[in-house]
């Protein structure tokens, strides 16, 4: 009796095994790493999240074999936006406009607008009357490449678009650029203005942070990540709410329905992995086992 129930087990295990045919990849020894695995509560086979990085040194860029093991294995891969839609890539310069004919002027004394544009003239070789309208949040971007030690840079996402065009594999948006224009208009222009200016006039404290951030990225120490965010004078702590844990808590919404109709790879920002109301949390709170994996 107790060979034949040893004999069916084997029997059910293989056929696991068959219905499920995946690789399975290697567990990284701690929770620093960048690539993490979700299975459990009923899924037949594993989704993976990756924490991207807006722009960085092409060469730092920590993709690993086990990364292109996981895209290669999954059916679609989903980042915050839908990259290769071209109509979103049209449509989003309008998007980046302020509302209600806002302008920096409107938000800037004669001293500081100039400031401004002295510096957008300078470093960067850009008219600010030209950049009138766009949200100074989005203005403050246009600083990263001044900011990093090498001079061919590039978007982790748009790595990631090549990886998934080499695998003929379907990308799609979490959010759309509508609704990432909103998150930006729900933090006031006066604020955003204000950090903008806050960040030329502490540019040497703010590539020191940005080159330990970019550190701590490079290493994969979410550990480290999260202090950054929180503690740091550059963080996003006045703004995590708007900025990543509504957002993190829509997008759980979501792959809890993607996640049972197929396998993917989902890549956002890194900071909305870490934390209590990060991505990593916030799936196993759903009753997800979520796994570090080597990369």
């Amino acid at each position: 009796m107790k060979t034949v129930k040893f004999i069916a087990s084997l029997l059910l295990i293989s056929s696991c095994n068959a219905q499920n045919n995946y690789t399975v990849l290697k567990t990284n020894q701690n929770d620093n790493t960048l690539l993490w695995e979700i299975s459990g509560k009923g899924l037949t086979a594993p989704s993976y999240l990756f924490g991207s990085f807006h722009l960085i040194c092409k060469d730092d860029i920590p993709f690993g074999a086990q990364l292109r093991t996981a895209v290669k294995a999954v059916k679609e891969m989903y980042m915050e936006l839908d990259m290769d839609d071209p109509a979103m890539l049209l449509g989003s310069m309008k998007l980046m406009k302020m509302r209600n004919d806002s302008t920096l002027k409107n938000l800037y004394s004669a001293s500081e607008y100039k400031k401004v544009a002295l510096f957008f003239a300078d470093s960067l070789h850009l008219p600010l009357a030209v950049l009138q309208g766009m949200k100074p949040l989005l203005l403050s971007a246009m600083l990263y490449p001044k900011l990093l030690a090498c001079k061919t840079a590039s978007g982790v996402e748009e790595e990631l678009l090549k990886l998934a065009k080499e695998n003929k594999k379907e990308v799609q948006g979490l959010e759309t650029m509508e609704l990432q224009a909103a998150v930006f208009d729900s933090i006031p222009y006066t604020q955003q203005a204000k950090e903008l200016l806050k960040t030329i006039d502490s540019l040497d404290s703010y590539k020191k942070y940005f080159a330990e951030m970019v550190d701590v990225y490079k290493k994969q120490q979410l550990d480290k990540m999260l202090e950054l965010f929180s503690h740091s004078e550059f963080g996003t702590d006045d703004n995590q709410d708007i900025l990543l844990d509504k957002r993190n808590k829509n997008w759980v919404v979501q792959l809890n329905s993607i996640m049972k109709r197929e396998s993917v790879f989902i890549a956002v920002g890194a900071g909305h992995l870490v934390g209590d109301m990060g991505l990593i949390s916030l799936l196993r709170k759903e009753g997800y086992t979520v796994r570090p994996l080597e990369n």
